[in-house]
């Protein structure tokens, strides 16, 4: 089972990315679940959200405390305690941010692959808003390989309408600004 903890905040998209990649998982023939776990309601609190995949039916239906892969939506979440918890060793870490990806190798330290893209710059230029979710998507996409990107578009158009190929613009620019960096291997 691949086990996936989302960081970020209120209004990010953080809850949809968790729902729109478990949906993408489903329509490629696996199980998935997604979740959230929310404090306060509102714009700019932290808040989690989980994606479980698997090949078989998935039963556990707790939160994620030990992740194979962290996506943190807003980079400066990076310096609040417990967003590195839990990461399993060799884990995968995707990160929105400016900074080479190299830079949280420390932070991360269970992490065997550390990805960076400025999804806050990618989401402004092709959706005229700072909502990071789609984009980090193609960040996580290009880590990973999870899924096929093509996947996403129907999923867009139902869900996103008349904003779905801006959208799908969004994963498929982070996917190529995103840098991957392999702990022993350097960039890839």
């Amino acid at each position: 089972m691949l086990e996936i903890r989302w960081h970020g905040r209120g209004g990010q998209g953080a809850v949809t990315a968790a729902e729109i990649l478990a949906t993408a998982v489903i329509n490629e023939g696996k199980y998935a679940q997604a979740f959230a776990a929310f404090g306060p309601e509102r714009r700019g609190a932290p808040v989690l959200a989980f994606t479980r995949i698997d090949d078989s039916t998935i039963l556990i239906r707790s939160q994620i405390y030990e992740p194979d892969i962290i996506v943190v939506l807003d980079h400066n979440l990076c310096t609040m305690e417990g967003v590195e918890e839990g990461l399993k060793a060799n884990g995968t870490v995707v990160l929105n941010t400016g900074l080479k990806s190299q830079e949280y190798k420390d932070t991360f330290a269970n992490a065997n692959v550390i990805a960076s893209v400025d999804a806050t710059e990618v989401a402004i230029k092709e959706l005229g808003t700072p909502i990071t979710n789609t984009a980090i998507l193609g960040a996580l996409i290009k880590a990973t390989g999870i899924i096929k990107i093509e996947t996403l578009s129907s999923i867009f158009n139902e869900r996103f309408k008349g904003n779905a190929e801006k959208n799908m613009n969004a994963v498929r620019r982070a996917y190529q600004e995103t840098e991957v960096w392999v702990r022993g291997g350097g960039m890839r």
